[in-house]
């Protein structure tokens, strides 16, 4: 399959990028490069350097290759720095893509998988968030996205665009080569990890007082090897038609947790200081995974924390500055 995937130069995008050609895929990366890293693009996809709000460059590279499908990963994703620059997120994340969307029906390219979130459903009202639960986003982040999943309907109806929005829960861990590298890293598992390797001072808790056994936020983590997987089951079901599903192992860990986890897989120990909450945090998000497990098969082959945290160890113990050289 010819498949463009923005953002594919970041850290799921990378990932995706590199289990699409192993799946034998032709893909070209089309990255802006503002949050990604060059070095992370497999050496086998295509690299274009462009931005999403450009219709006319993307309509031509759809062109030129004759793309069949889309995955859009390019979007900022930090739900505290939403909650202090909206109109960031409502630019990138809503706005800008509307062109993306013009140029696949200028072009007549007519499938598209977006890389939703979690943070669409805001505080749960049932134990397990399934894809039926109410959207009501308590962040800026989880806003943005929803409102593009919302444009994706509309553009399936006056257009004919089938869509797949994958909403992701906590993507951790790493490929053999491919690992996590924001700037700044705001994500507690590399956080900690820098922590452990000596690189940071300390590692923040922020809010001890939710209502869950420890006090602290609990989320459901995903090795970024089965998010990916469901990026390829799902891409290759679209002609069934446009589809949701969530993404996540069904168990959460708790921000203690998570830090006992490293502390056993890494054997080091590291200073923790307890801070208040951050606006738009949810208590407790925990995926219910069921339906795309029913529909597409889709099973998570690595749902142990230590082993996820492992992995991403292992990446950054052999890539201590990440990309940069």
């Amino acid at each position: 399959m010819k498949i463009l995937i923005t953002g594919g130069a970041g850290y799921i995008g990378s990932i995706v990028t590199e289990m699409c050609l192993a799946a034998g895929d032709d893909v070209t990366v089309y990255d802006n490069l503002s949050t990604g890293h060059r070095r992370a693009v497999p050496a086998d996809a295509r690299f274009v350097e462009g931005d999403v709000s450009d219709q006319e460059r993307l309509a031509g590279v759809f062109r030129e290759t004759g793309t069949e499908a889309v995955i859009h990963m390019a979007g900022f994703i930090e739900a505290g720095e939403s909650m202090r620059d909206p109109g960031k997120y409502f630019r990138n994340n809503t706005c800008r893509p509307v062109s993306l969307l013009e140029a696949m029906v200028e072009a007549g390219v007519g499938e598209i998988l977006f890389s939703s979130t979690a943070a669409v459903y805001g505080n749960p009202v049932t134990e397990l968030l399934d894809e039926d639960h109410p959207r009501e986003p308590t962040n800026a982040y989880g806003e943005s996205k929803l409102l593009f999943e919302r444009l994706l309907d509309w553009y399936d109806r006056v257009h004919g665009i089938r869509h797949a929005a994958l909403r992701y829960f906590n993507a951790a861990g790493a490929t053999g080569e491919r690992g996590e590298d924001h700037r700044p890293e705001t994500h507690l598992i590399p956080l900690i990890l820098q922590t452990a390797l000596g690189r940071r001072g300390r590692i923040d808790i922020f809010g001890t007082d939710y209502p869950t056994p420890d006090g602290t936020c609990i989320r459901d983590y995903i090795h970024i090897a089965d998010l990916g997987q469901a990026h390829l089951l799902a891409l290759r079901s679209l002609e069934r038609g446009s589809i949701h599903y969530n993404l996540g192992n069904g168990r959460g860990y708790s921000v203690r947790e998570v830090i006992d986890s490293v502390r056993r897989v890494t054997g080091r120990d590291f200073p923790v200081v307890e801070s208040g909450r951050r606006a738009g945090d949810p208590g407790v998000l925990v995926a219910s995974s069921e339906r795309i497990s029913a529909e597409l098969g889709w099973q998570p082959q690595h749902p142990s924390l230590d082993e996820i945290v492992a992995s991403a160890w292992e990446w950054h113990q052999s890539h201590p500055d990440g990309y940069q050289e």
